[in-house]
């Protein structure tokens, strides 16, 4: 009854400020329980010890980057078809992704998936080329833009069946280019610039999927002395890939078909963690397509600061993300902030790790 009393004997100007200022406290409340859902911490956290006597640390979902605040909401992402032909070569763009995920696609000729975040500025990206059904697996975990110039029957047909945030270049070639002095189907390029312009396009007609993709655990790289290296052969092709630990860099080189694997600026491409997924791979038909089973788990390995850890890959569901476990101790792989390159093979047959 006082409180109510005490309401009464206020002016009307005064009962208004404190209107505003319980609108204020109210606020200020919601925002500190829906925050923290855009906070990522590196790992693992850190003890009650710790938080008293440092500052929080950040990361960047996409890159476990350290940053000095939290984001307000997840990056938008792109998710390109590279094209992997030796025709196609040198790529462009592709030593700025910070995920790349590499799978075979007919006659054992390894094709791209590039993820890249709304927040860089890559000024050509490519070439572009065609989609095929298990990248769309790999770009839907992220929530991508999935980015590719038409695609096999069956990739279209699981597109046009929904879930797929898509971006073909036959029916938005505005947003693309051709190369001159490169070769049809080896020249269709990008940007991140016009890959924006497309994303803002489609938000302002309603038709941007919400981004809630889980994020991977994080920790600063560990550099070491070890020269551990990793050979990819995708069935005897020249497409042959070697990843080597470069002990001056911390950084794991690539080499491609036995000479190193450069961009178009003449970049070596290299990696912070490089994963294998094995997996069952299938060949569906006389054209050579593949079937990738790309959910469900398997073994596979994580390479990063000069070490092989034995993995388990899972992927429950289509939509939910490629995770690695460490097989001895069952807890999930902390990555590297940085990139991160995955290998896709049918079998251990594909690999070599030495030492």
């Amino acid at each position: 009854m006082r409180f109510k009393e005490a309401i009464k004997r206020l002016k009307k100007t005064d009962r208004l400020t404190l209107v505003g200022l319980l609108i204020v406290v109210g606020l200020a409340i919601l925002v500190a329980l829906v925050l923290p859902k855009f906070v990522y911490r590196s790992s693992p956290e850190p003890t009650d010890e710790q938080e008293t006597t440092s500052d929080a640390v950040y990361r960047h979902p996409l890159t476990g980057a350290s940053i000095y605040a939290p984001l307000v909401e997840l990056p938008q992402v792109f998710a390109v078809m590279i094209d992997n032909h030796e025709d196609a070569w040198p790529p462009s763009g592709i030593d700025q992704a910070f995920l790349v995920i590499e799978a075979p696609v007919e006659a054992a000729i390894p094709r791209l998936l590039a993820f890249f975040s709304s927040e860089e500025d890559v000024a050509e990206i490519g070439p572009v080329r065609s989609a095929r059904p298990y990248y769309l697996d790999w770009a839907n975990e992220l929530d991508a833009l999935y980015v590719h110039v038409g695609g096999s029957n069956a990739a279209l047909d699981l597109i046009a069946s929904g879930g797929t945030f898509d971006f073909n270049q036959y029916w938005w070639g505005e947003y693309f280019w051709r190369a001159g002095n490169r070769f049809a189907p080896h020249n269709v390029f990008t940007s991140t610039t016009l890959m924006n312009e497309f994303v803002t396009r489609r938000t302002e007609a309603g038709v941007v999927p919400e981004r809630l993709y889980d994020v991977w655990l994080f920790k600063d790289p560990e550099p070491s002395k070890s020269e551990s290296s990793l050979h990819v052969d995708f069935d005897g092709t020249i497409y042959f890939a070697d990843w080597s630990y470069d002990t001056e860099l911390g950084l794991y080189v690539r080499s491609q078909s036995g000479e190193p694997h450069l961009t178009s600026t003449g970049s070596q491409i290299t990696a912070d963690n490089v994963a294998v997924v094995m997996t069952d791979i299938d060949i569906l038909d006389s054209v050579g397509r593949r079937a990738v089973r790309t959910t469900g788990e398997g073994d596979g390995y994580v390479f990063q600061d000069g070490q092989a850890i034995e993995a388990t890959w899972r992927k429950p569901s289509a939509s939910e993300r490629l995770k690695f476990y460490d097989r001895v101790s069952g807890e999930e792989v902390v990555m590297n902030a940085g990139v991160t390159w995955i290998e896709v093979v049918g079998s251990e047959e594909n690999i070599a790790i030495a030492p």
